[in-house]
């Protein structure tokens, strides 16, 4: 890390718990690399802190921050302005102070995306499949519209809160047709589906013997399918095993996370950052 000084600015990330986040790793790999006299640090704020806390982030001064759970949605209230992708996806995870005051974004998006674009796909024939309908899959969602999905197909275990998730989107500008299905049309959905992504926490460190989609189940993805898990530790989870062992493609969400945050550091900078530079700290770093 480069020298702090009286004239060093600050970046930082705030959540509850925060102590577990990688963020603070891969900026400053970042920041020091390009000279850069920032430093980027973790702020543990609790939910009932969070009106204090932005007050407090301005009047010292924080140049920007990202922004973890539980805070992604609570905190939209307190911006000058939020970006048409953040109001899209009901949660900003980017933050930066203006002359109007702070102003937010989601950068989630951007960083599900990046690692699909690379790839020799017509996005436009792809009818993904989605694993789970709470707040990581509205972000998919939204990247997947806008890579051109004609369908996206959105798999979750209560019909209620999937009736209410398909509902929320019912004002969308994409032309992505959205469809909700129950767990138990898996069996159908897996064999006909060249991307298969998991936005649930199953298969989480501590729990790595867990995977969202039963061992006979994954037996039917085809070898030529890419298989998406937004975690990113262990590497690799028990999902994206089962899918390799059919031969699929595998996709973790270390690439998602690093991208997010090379895009939330370039808007604060208003430059280029080493995006490999951030992508091997957290490779040193993570088992």
């Amino acid at each position: 890390m480069s020298e702090i000084t009286g004239k060093t600015r600050l970046l930082g990330v705030i959540g509850h718990p925060i102590g577990h986040s990688l963020s603070p790793l891969m900026h400053n790999a970042a920041l020091t690399e390009l000279g850069e006299n920032y430093v980027y640090v973790a702020f543990p704020i609790k939910p009932e802190d969070l009106a204090t806390a932005i007050a407090g982030l301005e009047s010292i001064g924080v140049v920007g921050f990202s922004v973890t759970i539980p805070h992604k949605q609570t905190i939209m209230p307190f911006f000058s302005q939020i970006t048409p992708t953040a109001k899209l996806v009901g949660a900003v995870n980017t933050v930066w102070w203006t002359e109007q005051g702070w102003q937010g974004t989601n950068t989630d998006v951007e960083g599900f995306v990046a690692p699909l674009t690379g790839l020799d796909q017509d996005w436009r024939k792809v009818k993904p499949v989605v694993l789970g309908n709470g707040g990581a899959a509205r972000a998919v969602v939204v990247g997947l519209a806008q890579l051109g999905c004609p369908e996206i197909q959105i798999v979750g275990r209560n019909l209620e809160k999937l009736a209410a998730f398909k509902n929320s989107w019912s004002r969308a500008d994409f032309n992505s047709e959205l469809s909700v299905y129950p767990w138990q049309t898996l069996a159908e959905l897996i064999p006909s589906t060249t991307l298969l992504i998991n936005t649930t926490p199953l298969g989480m460190t501590p729990h790595l013997d867990q995977s969202p989609v039963e061992e006979d189940l994954m037996q039917g993805l085809s070898s030529s399918a890419i298989a998406y898990d937004l975690i990113y530790t262990p590497r690799p989870t028990r999902f994206l095993q089962q899918a390799a062992d059919q031969g699929a493609t595998i996709i973790d969400g270390l690439e998602m996370l690093v991208q997010q945050g090379a895009a939330a550091l370039r808007l604060w900078l208003q430059k280029p950052v080493p995006v490999d530079t951030m992508r091997q700290a957290l490779r040193d770093f993570i088992p």
